[in-house]
């Protein structure tokens, strides 16, 4: 995951991108929540490849993990 995002302050407000690239991971990862395919996001922006999807999804998983919020049950 770490060769293939960056977080720079100079690009796209600090937000962690694929590398080489101003595309973020909270894109990519938006996209494939409401339903895109790998394959779509591929043909979306050629100039990533299908291990930046990949890297992305790892790079949510690991915030995820990190972060231990409470989720309030609804009764």
């Amino acid at each position: 995951m770490h060769d293939r995002i960056s977080i720079n302050p100079k690009i796209y407000h600090g937000q962690a991108c694929i590398k080489g690239t101003r595309i973020p991971v909270y894109q990519i990862i938006g996209m494939m929540a409401n339903g895109d395919t790998i394959d779509e996001l591929l043909r979306a922006y050629p100039s990533i490849e299908r291990e930046d999807i990949s890297a992305c999804l790892e790079y949510a998983a690991a915030l995820a993990e990190e972060q231990i919020t409470p989720i309030e049950e609804v009764a």
